[in-house]
C-alpha cells in the first residue's frame, strides 16, 4: 500500500499501482528476487518490451489502460484513438491550457507531474537517505568534484508512475549543459523496490545535466530510468536560451524518476512538502505547481 499526500485536495490517498502484485512478488519474495536479478533488471528485456510498445500492435493496450486507471484524457492534445502506439500515448503531450505555470522569478515550480519526496539537507559528506537506504552524490553522479559543490544542499525526488504525464520541463530561465549518460540496471522505482533494493537510483541507468538557472544557481537535473523504460529522450538544445516551463525531455514506457539537486541556501520549500518529506511521505504535484521559493 502506497500512501501519499494530495496537496490540491488536502487529503491522504492510496496509489493504484500498475502491476502492483507482480512488483510486490519480484521485490519481496525470494523466488521473485531470483527472477528480478536474472531477468527483469537486465537491458535486453526492457529493450524488447520497448520495441513492442513502439509498434502498432501495442495500440490495443491504450484504451484498457485509460479505463483501468480512470485517466482524464481531456488534458492532452490527441484523442486516444489517434496515438500510433502505446509509447506514442505514454509520452503524450498536454494541451497548452492544461497547466498553469507560475512565472514569478522567485517561485520554484515542479518540473513534472509525479509524487515528490523532499530531502531538505544533503549532509556534509554529500549523503542523504531514501526509504532507509543511504545515497551518496558521488556515486549517484560518478563525479566527486561536482558532488562536493552540493553538500548541505537540497534534493527533490519526483517519482513518475506509469499513468502520469511523462514529459519533464525546466524550472526557470537559463541554459543547460549536454546530458551525461551513466549506464546501469533497470530496477523499478516503485516504493516497494526502493525499500528492498539497496540504492536503486545509484544502480539504475541515468543521465544528468547542469541547468544554469537565472534565479536558482546551477541545478543538477538527473533523470533515472527503470524497469521497461525504453529510453530517456532529451529534447532541449544544450547551451541555448531556455524559458521557464520549456520542455527538457520525456521518458518512454515505464515508471521513472526526475531528481533535482540544489546548492545550499538556494531554495525554501513549501511547508507541507517539507513536513511530509521529513516524514518520508510523498506529495502529489503537477508540472507548473509552486513547490517553493528562492531563499
Amino acid at each position: 500500500m502506497i500512501k501519499f499526500y494530495n496537496r490540491r485536495e488536502n487529503r491522504y490517498e492510496i496509489e493504484k499501482v500498475a502491476a502492483g502484485k507482480f512488483i510486490d512478488y519480484l521485490y519481496t519474495n525470494k523466488l521473485g528476487r531470483t527472477f528480478l536479478e536474472v531477468l527483469f533488471k537486465r537491458r535486453f528485456l526492457t529493450f524488447l518490451y520497448g520495441k513492442y510498445c513502439d509498434s502498432p500492435l501495442s495500440k490495443k493496450r491504450i484504451k484498457p489502460f485509460i479505463e483501468e486507471f480512470g485517466m482524464d484524457m481531456n488534458e492532452y492534445e490527441k484523442h486516444p484513438e489517434n496515438y500510433s502506439s502505446f509509447n506514442d500515448f505514454f509520452h503524450r503531450k498536454l494541451k497548452p491550457t492544461s497547466r498553469d505555470i507560475v512565472l514569478d522569478n522567485d517561485v520554484l515550480i515542479s518540473p513534472c507531474d509525479g509524487k515528490l519526496t523532499a530531502i531538505d539537507k544533503i549532509s556534509e559528506d554529500t549523503t542523504f537517505k531514501v526509504k532507509g537506504f543511504t545515497y551518496n552524490l558521488k556515486d549517484l553522479l560518478k563525479n566527486e568534484n561536482l558532488a562536493k559543490d552540493y553538500k548541505n544542499g537540497c534534493c527533490l525526488i519526483f517519482r513518475l508512475c506509469p499513468t502520469d504525464y511523462h514529459r519533464f520541463h525546466f524550472i526557470d530561465k537559463g541554459t543547460c549543459s549536454l546530458s551525461k549518460f551513466i549506464p546501469g540496471h533497470y530496477y523499478s522505482v516503485n516504493p516497494v523496490a526502493l525499500e528492498n533494493i539497496n540504492r536503486v537510483f545509484s544502480e539504475n541507468k541515468r543521465e544528468y545535466s547542469i541547468f544554469h538557472s537565472d534565479n536558482f544557481d546551477d541545478v543538477i537535473y538527473l533523470e533515472v530510468g527503470a524497469t521497461f523504460v525504453g529510453s530517456i529522450i532529451q529534447t532541449y538544445n544544450e547551451n541555448s536560451p531556455i524559458n521557464k516551463g520549456d520542455e527538457k525531455g520525456y521518458f518512454k514506457f515505464g515508471g521513472s524518476t526526475v531528481i533535482l539537486i540544489f546548492k545550499e541556501n538556494i531554495i525554501k520549500l513549501d511547508k507541507d512538502i517539507l513536513s511530509h518529506g521529513r516524514n518520508g511521505m510523498e506529495s502529489l504535484v503537477r508540472f507548473g505547481d509552486k513547490i517553493g521559493v528562492r531563499a
